[in-house]
């Protein structure tokens, strides 16, 4: 796999849910490029589901480069070119289009999450459980400003109220975290779509799995569980060292 010290163990799984007839979410699995991306469409059935392939066709062009500071600002400007073309399209259909991404680069031993909207990135090390992004979401900025605890957001009734999105606007800023990989780290993209229906607590004991496809096919199954109301997408990835047999149990609960 180009670019990646690393063993990687992956497993992708979408899923209409219950409710919805269609699936407006998208989701790429970049292996050889070391770039895995979920997208969740807005904008009803037919432009939801435009907009969050036309973001993964955007992020899927010619290989990135082998550097990470040059992949990373390659990722960040395709999603800049991606809300162009989305928010050219809206204007021209007189409709709004849009739709989350949340996107994760790895080169070597470094990592970027990048995304926009309330798609998120987990990290599962050394059994405790990580939220790498944060939510551009109104609920999000009342947790900021202190108006709402933090322990209150997750299931407000405001929570799908986004305050930024791919092709919202002219133009869009993109958030990025960078780290370094551990052996042993599990990382989780998903849509809203999970975690605005599975709890916090059960999210890190099925990331705790020790397998790629198992965990994503569980929290596809607990979020179907629960009704489903919403299309749900993950991305699980499991990284070890090249020699190890990758094998992962939470520690002790968050």
């Amino acid at each position: 796999m180009s670019g990646i010290g690393l063993r990687v163990q992956r497993a992708a799984a979408s899923h209409e849910g219950r409710i919805r007839a269609h699936n407006e979410d998208s989701f790429a699995c970049g292996d050889e490029d070391g770039l895995w991306v979920v997208a969740d469409g807005m904008g009803g059935h037919e432009h939801g589901e435009w907009a969050s392939a036309a973001l993964i066709a955007a992020l899927g062009g010619p290989s990135l480069p082998a550097d990470f500071e040059a992949a990373r600002n390659e990722v960040a400007e395709r999603i800049h070119r991606a809300n162009g073309d989305i928010f050219g399209e809206a204007s021209a259909r007189g409709v709004q289009i849009g739709t989350t991404v949340v996107a994760l680069l790895v080169r070597g031993r470094r990592f970027a999450v990048l995304w926009v909207g309330d798609s998120r990135a987990y990290l599962l090390r050394d059994g405790l459980l990580h939220q790498l992004s944060s939510d551009h979401s109104h609920v999000q900025e009342l947790v900021e400003q202190g108006l709402l605890r933090a322990a209150d957001a997750e299931g407000h009734p405001m929570a799908h109220v986004l305050t930024r999105a791919v092709g919202v606007d002219a133009t869009i800023e993109v958030d990025v975290v960078e780290d370094e990989v551990e052996p042993g780290d599990v990382f989780l993209l998903c849509s809203d779509g999970l975690h605005g229906y599975v709890e916090r607590n059960e999210l890190w004991r099925l990331l705790g799995g020790g397998d790629a496809e198992r965990i994503s096919a569980d929290l596809i199954a607990a979020t179907l569980d629960r009704g489903a109301p919403d299309n749900v997408t993950v991305i699980a990835l499991l990284f070890t060292e090249p020699t190890m047999v990758p094998t992962v149990q939470p520690a002790e609960a968050p």
